[in-house]
């Protein structure tokens, strides 16, 4: 089977990339980035399975997804991440992604979810699937906002850039930008630092 590992993390590329190639029946190779990706697949193909940061540079959200799926020499494409929100995974899922690889996973089952994958077998781990979201407190901008309006304001809670914020939600900067205005006219807010203190004097902080 022949794998490609695309993680702009060094040290998280490398494990990978290292651990995979120590099995009998694997090859591994590597990409940095999404661009990175799609000329090692152009130039060395066809992989059996390839494996992509969901917040590396160049992913736009799902957008690089969608690039590798439409590459003929990857077989199928996975994601992976450290933290994703379940719907992004769903919605990769729905857009034919072969399945979704938490980096928390043990080397065992990372292995065996790696193989199903390649062999045309959907995974995402059932827990992450089936866990419930957390209840969301009720208060005046939990009404106000929508659920994607609330994680980008958590995002503005935390200090997060719209750039980073995206990353994190798998969505596009200018998305985020749009969202960022919607919410700042749906609570009264003119600038970052006004929502923030807004959020946390309703306790969302």
């Amino acid at each position: 089977m022949r794998m490609l590992i695309a993680d702009d993390h060094d040290l998280v590329r490398v494990t990978i990339v290292l651990f995979l190639n120590g099995m009998n029946d694997m090859h591994a190779e590597w990409a940095r980035d999404k661009d990175h990706a799609i000329e090692v697949v152009r130039a060395n193909g066809p992989f059996d399975l390839v494996l992509l940061d969901l917040t590396m540079p160049g992913m736009n959200g799902l957008e690089g997804l969608k690039a590798l799926l439409a590459e003929p020499n990857a077989r199928q494409v996975a994601l992976m991440s450290g933290s994703a929100p379940r719907d992004v995974v769903e919605a990769a899922l729905g857009l034919g992604a072969i399945g979704f690889l938490p980096k928390t996973l043990g080397a065992n089952s990372m292995a065996n979810a790696v193989r199903f994958m390649a062999m045309g077998e959907k995974y995402a781990p059932v827990d992450f699937m089936t866990t419930a979201a957390p209840p969301t407190p009720s208060n005046k901008l939990t009404r106000l906002l929508s659920s994607r309006e609330m994680q980008v304001l958590n995002g503005l809670c935390l200090g997060k850039s719209n750039k980073e914020i995206a990353r994190l939600l798998a969505l596009m900067e200018p998305t985020v930008k749009l969202h960022v205005r919607t919410l700042y006219r749906k609570i009264g807010a003119n600038n970052r630092t006004q929502a923030v203190i807004l959020a946390k004097d309703a306790g969302v902080c």
